[in-house]
């Protein structure tokens, strides 16, 4: 994917200015940007497991927002910070909890593809 943030300026501007939403096992930090598309970043601390864990909770996350990205509002800069409950979270729970956390930010888009 070629749209993410690896910056770590851009992940500090997100945290100081962002809005967040959380859920039992994701944070969702969203931020305008003026780039013409949406980048994610995503944060999976030390605390959480090896890497075989950080790394299956990446690619849920980064599979999860491949999915719905069309869906959400562009120009938006997202940070995903992985919770303790990620480690034993489904696809599922875990698409559930993102798509949750869009909302609560006011991200998502109608189907006609405007904001509701």
């Amino acid at each position: 994917m070629k749209n993410t943030l690896k910056e770590n300026r851009d992940f500090r501007r997100l945290y100081a200015r962002g809005h967040s939403a959380s859920s039992d096992c994701l944070v969702v930090y969203a931020l305008r940007n003026k780039y013409g598309a949406g980048r994610l970043g995503i944060t999976v601390g030390v605390k959480l497991g090896g890497a075989v864990q950080r790394n299956r909770i990446k690619r849920l996350i980064r599979e999860v927002y491949r999915l719905h990205r069309d869906e959400l509002r562009p120009n938006t800069d997202l940070v995903v910070v992985a919770r303790h409950r990620a480690v034993t979270a489904s696809y599922e729970q875990m698409e559930r909890a993102f798509l949750r956390c869009t909302r609560q930010l006011g991200l998502n888009l109608t189907k006609e593809g405007k904001l509701p």
